[in-house]
């Protein structure tokens, strides 16, 4: 989500035969996406989460709708105006939301058994600002579940040891293969590979079901082009 600045002689490689090949992937179009248009001053981001086993279709600001649940669970990080009301609506029916403060990142999460009541605000802060690490992202979305945990799989170190119900924790990781489990008390998920991350990648890891039958899911986190 973080922008880094590079020195203005890199900056000429967007001007060159170079760029035609950045859109086609690898790590020159990584540095291509730094000089994509940038959102206005006193923009923010907010997506919204389903850990429902329903699909639910939702749009926040300007975005087109998405639809998420159990296949993809979040929506990607709309831009709206900070300090300001912004649309968002939840199958189609428009839903009142608090603002939001211009900067942040905020995750808005739909109540799985009652989709309509208001929806619970998480700040997605604390991460990391490290351009050279990725960052994952832990929420205990699971029914039941007082404290969440994340580890490496076959017994591996632990990365979250405790997150509480109806929150997340965040940390910057070196880019490497991994395999995670999730859980509460005594049960585990299936294990989840994590996927080929790169520098600055944002990666949600997701503990839905319940604390009896935990289930980890993940997706990597992405933003709307400005002036959606």
């Amino acid at each position: 989500m973080k922008r880094t600045l590079i020195p203005l002689t890199a900056a000429l490689l967007v001007l060159s035969p170079l760029a035609a090949y950045a859109q086609q992937g690898g790590q020159e179009g990584r540095l291509a996406q730094l000089y994509a248009p940038r959102p206005p001053a006193g923009s923010a981001f907010v997506r919204v989460l389903n850990p429902g086993s329903a699909a639910l279709k939702v749009a926040v600001g300007n975005g087109a709708e998405q639809s998420i649940g159990p296949a993809t669970r979040a929506t990607r990080y709309a831009i709206v105006e900070g300090g300001k009301p912004f649309n968002l609506r939840v199958a189609g029916k428009p839903r009142s939301q608090a603002q939001v403060a211009a900067g942040s990142f905020t995750t808005l999460v739909l109540d799985a058994a009652t989709p309509t009541r208001p929806l619970a605000v998480l700040a997605d802060g604390g991460g990391t600002s490290d351009a050279l690490k990725a960052e994952i992202r832990f929420y205990n979305l699971a029914s039941g579940c007082t404290q969440g945990r994340l580890a490496m799989a076959d017994k591996g170190p632990v990365v979250f040891p405790a997150v509480p119900a109806g929150s997340s924790s965040a940390r910057g990781i070196n880019p490497v293969k991994a395999r995670l489990v999730a859980g509460c008390g005594s049960r585990d998920s299936a294990p989840l590979a994590l996927p080929a991350l790169q520098p600055g990648d944002h990666y949600s890891l997701f503990l839905t079901g319940t604390a009896a039958a935990p289930v980890l899911q993940g997706q990597l986190s992405g933003t709307d082009a400005v002036g959606r």
